[in-house]
């Protein structure tokens, strides 16, 4: 019996390489095209489950599984955003500085008959406190663009990175503990 197929929905290149090392070949990848801001006094945990629930439901496909994911950087109730340019990022970074701060990793799964799959993870991160000088080269390197919290753990923040107690994977943009989880129970074969 053939593997089911399934479709990522994230346009993510770090998305893509985490379900490869769950031996997972995807059978396309379709961004989802939804609005993204949180909704008034929405928590971060159901922030980033209803993100991933939204994408999974977004993209069609009859005959197909559609995996998505959400990855958001939470400093208490507030949400941070993706850091698009270099002043959001420096602001995250000046936050999250000497600080714990939970990074919360929705992943959704919807079947062809439409049942939906989630989980989450909750992951805590804590900087080393940040000097003008290690911010000022962390933003030169660029690797914040586009990214939740205006950092990309698996590039060089990491070496800023007292601690985290949690999923790396989740931190990167797709919790693998979780997504296998989904995946097995909806039939895939992982290992």
């Amino acid at each position: 019996m053939a593997a089911p197929a399934l479709v990522l929905a994230s346009a993510s290149p770090r998305r893509r390489e985490l379900i490869a090392r769950l031996g997972i070949e995807l059978a396309r990848v379709a961004a989802a095209d939804i609005d993204e801001t949180p909704a008034k006094n929405e928590i971060p945990r159901d922030y980033a489950r209803r993100m991933a629930r939204e994408k999974a439901l977004a993209v069609t496909g009859a005959a197909e599984h559609v995996l998505a994911g959400d990855t958001v950087v939470a400093a208490g109730r507030r949400i941070l955003p993706k850091a698009e340019d270099e002043a959001t990022a420096r602001t995250c970074l000046e936050l999250l500085s000497g600080r714990r701060h939970r990074v919360l990793s929705a992943v959704a799964l919807r079947s062809p008959d439409g049942t939906l799959r989630e989980r989450l993870s909750e992951t805590i991160v804590r900087f080393k406190p940040l000097s003008e000088a290690e911010i000022a080269a962390y933003l030169a390197g660029g690797e914040w663009h586009g990214k939740a919290g205006g950092y990309a753990i698996q590039g060089a923040a990491e070496g800023l990175i007292a601690w985290i107690s949690g999923s790396h994977s989740g931190v990167v943009g797709l919790p693998l503990y979780e997504t296998r989880a989904l995946l097995r129970a909806a039939g895939f074969p992982v290992a």
